[in-house]
């Protein structure tokens, strides 16, 4: 048998190929979401040539320029400095670079987790379907936020530890969604046509199934980002995230507490980035989402 007969029909390669000219047509003109997107590029620039942009140490102290309190944005430090005389323009570019590492990285490692409970589920249903839904069920029981304080406190502050404690607790909802859409494509032609070829479970899964649940695994991803950034700044907010020196928007805002009525800048610029990237993201996911739902679409 010929291997052309082992792909996809040109037919259905074509019209992916139109749906994707299609939807990129309807996200340009989602003005909000293409301007969010233009933004997100920006932050992420700035987080990955962030040792080349930050004009000062981000951990540098200036004690006898601080003199004990923050000091107000001047010429010399634009946003101003912390009690200890950092540069908190320094201190924000490195903070957005760790929470977009932190967000990205947990989404990627939960995506991991949840597409491949949710494919195995869907595709093999019976008896595996009733086990791995019942695991999913028991973890959507529990309080999430709980369990990271407690994995947090065990395993320390460092970004391995956030993403995996994020990563591992935040996975069900893909699961459910990849389920779904696996329970329904395995009964499209294309999945039985290749079935008559003699194409293996796995070939089935990831060659012919896979590819087309991607846009709704991007669009859960996009708008999976800004809880886990949430989540990196409200503990790192309580101190059981990036450890000090190093600078994240969290631990940032939470060392601001003391210098909320005095020093405007010490929370305002943080509190602003972290809302930045978060809506950012939030209008790009439902930008991809009205471009990549046939149903919407």
């Amino acid at each position: 048998m010929s291997s052309r007969s082992s792909t996809l029909p040109l037919s259905l390669v074509s019209d992916q190929h139109r749906n994707e000219v299609r939807g990129w047509q309807l996200f340009r003109r989602h003005r909000l979401a293409l301007a969010s997107g233009l933004l997100l590029l920006m932050f992420i620039g700035i987080a990955v040539f962030a040792d080349q942009v930050t004009p000062y140490d981000p951990n540098a102290t200036n004690t006898d320029y601080a003199r004990g309190k923050p000091q107000a944005p001047s010429f010399e430090y634009a946003l101003g400095t912390d009690n200890y005389g950092r540069d908190y323009l320094s201190r924000t570019i490195s903070g957005v670079r760790v929470s977009l590492f932190v967000g990205i990285s947990a989404v990627i490692f939960q995506l991991l987790i949840g597409v491949t409970i949710g494919a195995l589920a869907g595709y093999f249903g019976g008896w595996l379907d009733n086990l791995l839904m019942r695991i999913t069920d028991i973890f959507l029981a529990i309080p999430a936020f709980m369990l990271l304080l407690i994995l947090a406190g065990i395993l320390g502050g460092t970004l391995l530890a956030l993403i995996f404690a994020i990563g591992a607790l935040n996975w069900m909802t893909v699961a459910r969604l990849v389920r779904g859409q696996f329970l329904s494509l395995r009964e499209r032609e294309f999945v039985m046509a290749g079935q008559c070829i003699g194409a293996s479970h796995w070939r089935l899964i990831a060659v012919y199934i896979l590819p087309n649940t991607i846009s709704s695994i991007i669009v859960a991803a996009t708008l999976s980002i800004p809880g886990a950034i949430l989540t990196e700044s409200a503990l790192s907010f309580l101190g059981l995230g990036v450890p000090p020196p190093n600078a994240s928007l969290g631990n940032m805002l939470g060392g601001a507490q003391q210098w909320i009525r005095t020093a405007w800048w010490m929370w305002i610029v943080p509190g602003a980035t972290i809302s930045l990237i978060v809506l950012a993201f939030n209008f790009v996911g439902d930008g991809l989402r009205d471009a990549l739902d046939p149903q919407l679409r």
